[in-house]
C-alpha cells in the first residue's frame, strides 16, 4: 500500500475516527486503525467492540493499492505536528514491515498488526431508517445528556433513551435521560421513516461521538436501527454502535402533573446569582435554597469555613403570585438545567420536598425534573 494525501485531509479524517480508539484495552489491535487505499479512496475504520467508525477520504493519490493497521494515538499525534499544506506518503511494503510515513524532510515509521487480527463489527439488518436534520440532533443530545448517570450498576441510565412517543395526538420523537436526581425529556417531530422503531438506549460514548460529527455539518443525518444496534451516516463517515441491553424506567411516572406554584425568572440573572451565592462552598453538592415569595426569590447557600452568602431576585426579573415556599437544590445541578434553558426559566412546584418541574418558557418540547435536597 502506498498513497499520498494532503495533511489537513489525512488529519481531519483521523480526528474523527481516533477518538473512539480506547487508550487502554487489552487488546492490541483495538489500539490501531485499519487503512485501505484503493481506487482514489482512503478508507479509515477504528472500533473499541461497541462502535465502529468508518470515513471514506476521496482524492486521495494511490500509487499501490492495499491494507494495513497502524496506531492510531501516534499516527493521528504525528500528522497533527506536520506542518500546515503538507502532503504526507504513507508507504506500506507488506507483512511485518513497518508502515514508512514521509512529509518534507520529516520521516518515521510505524509497528503494523495483521490486517487479519482487526475485528469486524457487521451492522446486520437494521430495518428501520429516517433522517434528521444535525442542528436537531445536536439540540436533542445537549439538552439530555448531562443527566446521564455515571454509574456503572444502573447501566441502563448510562445513555439516552430515544424513542417515539404521542402528545395530543400528534406524534413525536423524544430522547430522555435521567440519573435518579434529574430528569431530561426534549422532543421533536416525529421524522418521516420512524414510527415503527423500538425505544432504543444510545450509550453516552457513542452519544459523544455523534454530537462531535453532527457538530460540524448542517446536513440530515441518517439513522439506521434495530433492537440491538444504531447506524448513524454523516456524511463520508458512518459510526455503527451496540445499544445498551437494558430496559429503561417508564420515566412518565416521576414527571409531576399536579405542580400549581409557578416561579418565572430570568435565566440570565438567576444563574448568575446561583454562581455567586454558590461559591462560597467548594462542596459541589452543596446546596443552594430558593425561599420564594411573591415577585421575590432570595438564593442562599452556606459552608462552616466561609459563612453565608444570599442573593435577591425581585419584580422585574421574578413572576410568583402563590403561597411563600423554601426549597433547595444542588448547585451544579440547577446550572446544567439553566444552560440549556433560553432566556426564561419557569420552576412549578407542589411543596419544599417533591420534586419540581423547570421549563424553557419558550420551547414546549423541553422538560425538566429535579429532586430537591433538604436544606
Amino acid at each position: 500500500m502506498k498513497f499520498s494525501v494532503e495533511r489537513a485531509i489525512l488529519l481531519k479524517a483521523l480526528g474523527h475516527t481516533q477518538s473512539v480508539v480506547e487508550r487502554r484495552n487489552t487488546i492490541p489491535i483495538l489500539a490501531n486503525i485499519l487503512l485501505d487505499a484503493k481506487d482514489g479512496v482512503l478508507r479509515l475504520t477504528a472500533t473499541d467492540m461497541e462502535i465502529a467508525i468508518v470515513e471514506e477520504v476521496p482524492g486521495v493519490q494511490v500509487a499501490r493499492p492495499g491494507r494495513t493497521t497502524a496506531p492510531a494515538n501516534t499516527l493521528y499525534e504525528i500528522v497533527r505536528k506536520l506542518p500546515e499544506g503538507a502532503m504526507v506518503e504513507l508507504d506500506h511494503k507488506g507483512g511485518d514491515a513497518p508502515l514508512a510515513l514521509r512529509a518534507g524532510r520529516f520521516s518515521t515509521s510505524l509497528p503494523v498488526l495483521p490486517v487479519e487480527d482487526f475485528p469486524s463489527m457487521t451492522e446486520g439488518s437494521m430495518p428501520h431508517q429516517f433522517k434528521l436534520e444535525a442542528p436537531k440532533l445536536r439540540g436533542m443530545i445537549s439538552r439530555t445528556r448531562f443527566a446521564i448517570s455515571t454509574e456503572e450498576t444502573r447501566y441502563y441510565l448510562n445513555g439516552i433513551y430515544l424513542h417515539t412517543a404521542e402528545v395530543d395526538g400528534r406524534k413525536v420523537l423524544r430522547a430522555a435521560a435521567t440519573d435518579g436526581h434529574r430528569l431530561a425529556r426534549v422532543e421533536e417531530d416525529l421524522p418521516e421513516g420512524a414510527g415503527g422503531m423500538p425505544g432504543v438506549i444510545i450509550p453516552r460514548k457513542t452519544v459523544n461521538e455523534v454530537n462531535k460529527l453532527a457538530e460540524e455539518t448542517r446536513d440530515e443525518i441518517e439513522f439506521r436501527l434495530s433492537e440491538t444496534k444504531i447506524s448513524f451516516s454523516i456524511g463520508t463517515v458512518t459510526l455503527t454502535s451496540k445499544l445498551i441491553d437494558g430496559t429503561f424506567p417508564d420515566y412518565e411516572r416521576v414527571i409531576p402533573r399536579g405542580n400549581d406554584k409557578v416561579l418565572t425568572v430570568s435565566k440570565k440573572e438567576f444563574a448568575e446569582a446561583v454562581g455567586r451565592v454558590a461559591a462560597i462552598s467548594s462542596e459541589r453538592s452543596r446546596p443552594v435554597k430558593l425561599s420564594i415569595d411573591r415577585n421575590h426569590l432570595l438564593l442562599t447557600a452556606s459552608s462552616a469555613e466561609q459563612g453565608q452568602a444570599q442573593e435577591e431576585l425581585d419584580e422585574g426579573s421574578v413572576t410568583y403570585a402563590s403561597s411563600p415556599i423554601e426549597i433547595g437544590f444542588q448547585a451544579r445541578y440547577l446550572n446544567d438545567i439553566t444552560d440549556q434553558v433560553g432566556e426564561e426559566l419557569e420552576f412549578r412546584f407542589s411543596d419544599g420536598s417533591a420534586p419540581t418541574v423547570v421549563a424553557d418558557s419558550k420551547d414546549p418540547g423541553a422538560l425538566y425534573v429535579l429532586m430537591p435536597m433538604r436544606v
